[in-house]
């Protein structure tokens, strides 16, 4: 038997960065995100030999692992694979390692700003429950990949792509002290979720960047009591509030407004969050009809996304390419974490 799952890469589109310790344990965190159609794919299939092999197809890392009874060393390239075959060792099968298969691969590169090392996490766990047969849930799933993420791998970062990459859809999500996680799921008339759809440019810079540096000094502004960094984040908190009822009601000239507020508020929470690059993107964006700009993810680089007319997509995209990076074709989906098997 072979099992393939995939997991939903997301925009973050408001109140990103309220989802990361200790800001959310301290003042309770609100995001508003919503999946697209590129995914990050896991597939485990068992062997015949005493050994596991983890393979991330579209990097090339390979790393073959004696199934004895030490533990594997989690680090290197391949932490991601070797860190959930852990967990769900140590947890569901009572320390037994099964040789496995383990292969991965993105429709994203790490470092998009799409959440797609969590979301990667999180096909992993999704693959591994539907393997084992495991009695998880979308928040059982994404609790143990942000455990798994943040806690086994130590590696910086919030909650929100879990639980989205686990839930999938337009999503208004809560952060609290203990891990607390409630995601509000949006019913959203069709037209806004078009019309939304149509006004979405998403452009890649070019530029993957590592997301924990940024991370690590708005944790450190927040935990040294930095008021203009906690101030922009109560106003990130706060468009995500406003984001929800924009989207809600349909109110698109709001959401704009709410959108490019997000992104001014959020280079106001660390120095690295833009730089030239952006800057110029951005200009060349207004200068060609857009109408809101932000960068998803924590920001320096990835994905860039751009409001809109939807007449104005074209000359829009043909400007943006001009500094060199691509255009992202997408839709959004409502479908989170998906697992199957084959035969």
């Amino acid at each position: 038997m072979i099992v393939r799952a995939r997991a939903p890469l997301r925009l973050g589109l408001a109140g990103g960065g309220t989802d990361v310790s200790p800001y959310c344990d301290v003042y309770g965190g609100q995001v508003m995100n919503v999946t697209i159609d590129r995914y990050a794919y896991a597939i485990i299939g068992p062997r015949d030999d005493d050994q596991s092999c983890f393979h991330a197809l579209d990097v090339g890392h390979r790393e073959s692992h004696a199934c004895d009874n030490g533990s594997l060393d989690i680090t290197g390239p391949l932490q991601l694979l070797k860190g959930v075959y852990e967990r769900i060792c140590r947890d569901f099968l009572d320390g037994g390692r099964p040789a496995l298969d383990v292969k991965t691969f993105s429709d994203a590169p790490p470092g998009s700003g799409l959440g797609s090392s969590s979301t990667m996490v999180v096909a992993l766990v999704q693959a591994f429950v539907e393997y084992f047969s495991l009695p998880l849930g979308e928040y059982e799933v994404a609790h143990l990949a942000y455990a798994i993420e943040r806690k086994d791998l130590n590696l910086a970062g919030g909650k929100q792509d879990q639980y989205a990459a686990a839930f999938g859809g337009f999503n208004f999500m809560e952060f609290y002290e203990h891990d607390r996680v409630i995601v509000n799921p949006l019913r959203i008339k069709d037209w806004v979720w078009t019309e939304l759809e149509a006004s979405l440019v998403l452009y890649f810079t070019g530029v993957s960047r590592a997301s924990a540096d940024i991370i690590d000094q708005q944790s450190r502004n927040i935990g040294e009591k930095n008021q203009a960094s906690i101030d922009a984040m109560h106003q990130l908190r706060q468009e995500a509030v406003q984001m929800k009822e924009c989207i809600l009601k349909g109110d698109l000239p709001r959401l704009e407004a709410t959108l490019q507020a997000g992104w001014v508020a959020k280079k106001k929470t660390a120095t690295s969050i833009s730089n030239p690059l952006i800057e110029r993107v951005e200009a060349t964006a207004f200068a060609h009809g857009a109408r809101a700009a932000k960068v998803s993810g924590a920001g320096g680089g990835g994905f860039m996304m751009f409001l809109c007319s939807p007449e104005d997509r074209i000359g829009l995209s043909r400007a943006l390419l001009e500094h060199g990076g691509n255009i992202l074709d997408f839709h959004f989906t409502q479908q989170g974490a998906r697992s199957w098997r084959i035969s």
